[in-house]
Order: C-alpha cells, then sequence, then structure tokens
C-alpha cells in the first residue's frame, strides 16, 4: 500500500512579515503576488515529494496571510498528484513531471469544461547519494552513474570509480536504491541518464525505475530512499537534494568539471534550457531541460517542479484561491522561503512574470 502523508499546517511559523499582508484586489490576490485578506475556504491538493519542505513553508505562509483559509498537501508521488488533479480530488497537483498532452486532453470534466496546465514553482538538484564510511563526496563521470544505475558497475572498486577518486578508499559490493513508485524524480533522472550515456543507458525515459536485480531495493517515495541509503553500508541512491541530509554525494562530470548538486547549479541549467510548447497552451509553462549543457557551474541532474492547475474552477471560491496560493507560491516572498526550506533555487523574475500572468486565466464556469 503507498503511504501518504497530510502536511501539518504550522500557521504560526512563519508569522513575522506575512500577518499584516493585505489588498484590495477583490479577486485576493496583489500585483506582487501576495495574497490578500479577503479570501476563505478549503484547498486540497497533493502529490510530489520532492516538494514536501517547500510545501510546508507554502502553505503556512499561505494560511498566515489568509486566517480564513486552509489548505491541505497529501505527500505521495507526482503521478498520484496528477491523478487527483485528473479524478477531482485534488484542486492542484505537485509534479515533477509535466501533464502530458493526452492527460491535457481529459482534464475536461475536473476542469469544469476546462483545460489543466503547469506552471514551474519549483527548481531543485537530484543529488546522487551515497553512504560509505569515512567518504563524503566522489567524482564520475555520467558513464560511470549510469553504468552503476544499469547494474553494469557492482563493486566500488570498479576502475571507472577509482580512476577518478583515487584517494578514497573504496571497496565491496554497491547496492542501489530506487523509487519504486510513479516518480517525477525517476523520470527526470533517468531522462538525464538517457541523453548523457545513450549507449548505456538503453531503457526508456520513465516515472518507473525499470532495472530489477538483486542488489537493487526499490523504496517507496523520497523519505523511503533515503531512509535506505541511511541505513545501509556501500549504497547509492537518487533523491531530491532537499532531502539527503549528511549523506555523501557524488560530483558529476560537466564538461571539464566536477559539479555538485547545488541550487545554483541546477538554476544555471534551467537558464541553458529552452521551452516545451509542442502541443501545449501559451500559458502551460514547461521547460525541456538541457541535460548535456556544458555551461559553466551547471549541474544538469535537476527537476523542475510544477504545480498542475486547471483554468476553470467550478466555483468562485475555489478558483480565487487556487488563482491566490499559485500567486503566493511563485511570489519573491514564496520562492524565498522554498529555497530556505528545501534548499532549491528560486525561479527568475522573467519566469515569475510569465506564471503570474499565466494564472489569470484562472476563472469559475460561467
Amino acid at each position: 500500500m503507498k503511504r501518504t502523508y497530510p502536511l501539518t499546517l504550522l500557521v504560526g511559523l512563519l508569522a513575522l512579515g506575512l500577518a499584516g499582508c493585505g489588498s484590495d484586489d477583490p479577486t485576493g490576490t496583489a500585483t506582487d503576488g501576495t495574497p490578500g485578506s479577503g479570501l476563505s475556504g478549503k484547498l486540497d491538493g497533493g502529490g510530489a515529494s520532492s516538494q514536501s519542505k517547500a510545501q510546508e513553508a507554502w502553505v503556512a505562509g499561505f494560511q498566515t496571510a489568509n486566517s480564513a483559509t486552509t489548505v491541505d498537501y497529501v505527500v505521495s508521488d507526482s503521478g498520484a498528484g496528477r491523478k487527483g488533479l485528473l479524478d477531482g480530488s485534488f484542486a492542484y497537483a505537485g509534479t515533477d513531471s509535466a501533464l502530458t498532452t493526452d492527460e491535457i486532453a481529459s482534464s475536461t470534466k475536473a476542469c469544469a469544461g476546462g483545460q489543466a496546465f503547469d506552471v514551474p514553482v519549483y527548481i531543485s538538484p537530484i543529488a546522487v547519494a551515497f553512504k560509505i564510511d569515512g567518504v563524503a563526496t566522489l567524482d564520475m563521470s555520467p558513464q560511470t552513474v549510469a553504468k552503476i544505475f544499469s547494474g553494469a558497475i557492482t563493486r566500488w572498486d570498479d576502475p571507472a570509480i577509482t580512476a577518478d577518486n583515487p584517494d578514497a578508499a573504496l571497496s565491496g559490493p554497491i547496492s542501489v536504491m530506487y523509487r519504486s513508485d510513479d516518480s517525477g524524480t525517476t523520470k527526470n533522472f533517468t531522462e538525464y541518464l538517457s541523453k548523457v550515456a545513450p549507449q548505456v543507458w538503453t531503457y526508456e525515459v520513465s516515472s518507473s525505475f525499470p532495472v530489477t536485480k538483486d542488489t537493487f531495493q526499490g523504496q517507496n517515495g523520497t523519505s523511503g530512499v533515503v531512509q535506505g541509503i541511511t541505513a545501509g553500508s556501500g549504497t547509492i541512491g537518487y533523491a531530491d537534494a532537499s532531502a539527503i541530509g549528511s549523506l555523501g554525494t557524488v560530483r558529476i562530470k560537466v564538461g571539464d568539471e566536477f559539479v555538485g548538486p547545488t541550487a545554483a547549479g541546477a538554476a544555471a541549467t534551467v537558464d541553458d534550457s529552452a521551452r516545451n510548447t509542442d502541443g501545449r497552451a501559451a500559458h502551460d509553462i514547461v521547460f525541456s531541460i538541457n541535460r548535456t549543457t556544458t555551461a559553466a557551474g551547471a549541474y544538469p541532474v535537476i527537476l523542475v517542479s510544477y504545480l498542475a492547475v486547471c483554468d476553470t474552477y467550478a466555483t468562485a471560491e475555489k478558483a480565487a484561491l487556487v488563482k491566490a496560493f499559485v500567486s503566493y507560491v511563485v511570489s519573491a516572498a514564496g520562492q524565498d522561503i522554498a529555497a530556505d526550506a528545501a534548499g532549491s533555487a528560486p525561479i527568475s523574475e522573467a519566469v515569475r512574470a510569465e506564471v503570474l500572468a499565466a494564472v489569470e486565466v484562472i476563472s469559475a464556469k460561467a
């Protein structure tokens, strides 16, 4: 059974500087994205576990500024989030992989005759994390990483690893932890491997991890992968960098340098990436991440996580709540508290302007 975790709504955490925010805007959203004081009602969302720390901060901040509102975000996985939006269980979904064009086409009923769309809200590195006593950092080429996660490299003292880490004491078998659920993190990670090491990683890009071996262990959710790595020895896995704690991390070769999983590196990759406009409305903002970037300081093993919402809701109350919440999430204040809570990279001013323009299409069914 899939585990889900409702986020505790810690209203008092972020009261400083937020409680006094207000607006005369009848939609409940000020021009800078800060929520107004006239909102009320309940907003249900859920999905990506990568967003969990950021969602805690966003929910607390939004409720502090809007004391008559309640927001619930159920932490599960990206697939469950999108499913919840499309079946009407959620008013918004957190997802590390954008809605497919088929999912958008199927969203008409859930979206009161309209359609769902995506806006980027969270940019974060995916860390390749490990636990080896006495080792905090390892350098690896993309091909070495692909061989480990495909099962072609099974020992830490393999020449491909030791050649880039001559001073590290490495020995013993490698135990790989992977996401067993429908995970946007997995989709982003496997997309990276398929782009940078296609001769090694011959599997299709998928939200389900495609390799099963005796030394591989599936774990549910980000927390499950991190717990699996932490509980073992000689373990390795992939997870949102905000969640890995004190585990060791891999610096991956990008161009001529080895780069670790930092917010700045993730942001540099997004800056070097294009928009995906195929079959999408102008307000559906999705990135085609440049996994093979060689930009200075870029770290291409990243996820751009989205909020998937409807352009039309059944009631004016729900439309106003979603519009205000998304506006707050992408505001400077919302992005700053996510960066503090989760170590994510704030979206750029240009992207913020695009998202705020996009949410203006949200309305109630006539």
